[in-house]
């Protein structure tokens, strides 16, 4: 059973890892797109952006406590 709970949290934290690899790059390139069609808007996009980076990286966060729980348990 040991190893199955190891294998339960490998498979939380990669997952965790690349739903945050892709969200960030989402981000990032909408960003990119909405400040090259108007650059007078990007102090307001600038911070949205950081907000939503804030809440985008909590999940992946969680995700990893989760694991670590898995394994210690």
């Amino acid at each position: 059973m040991e190893g199955l709970n190891l294998l339960a949290a490998a498979i939380v934290a990669g997952l965790a890892a690349i739903g945050a690899g892709l969200g960030f790059g989402l981000m990032g390139g909408r960003f990119l797109e909405s400040l090259a069609r108007q650059p007078e808007l990007a102090p307001m996009l600038q911070t949205r952006m950081f907000i939503i980076a804030g809440l985008l990286d909590a999940v992946p966060i969680m995700c990893i406590a989760i694991a670590f729980l898995m394994i210690f348990q």
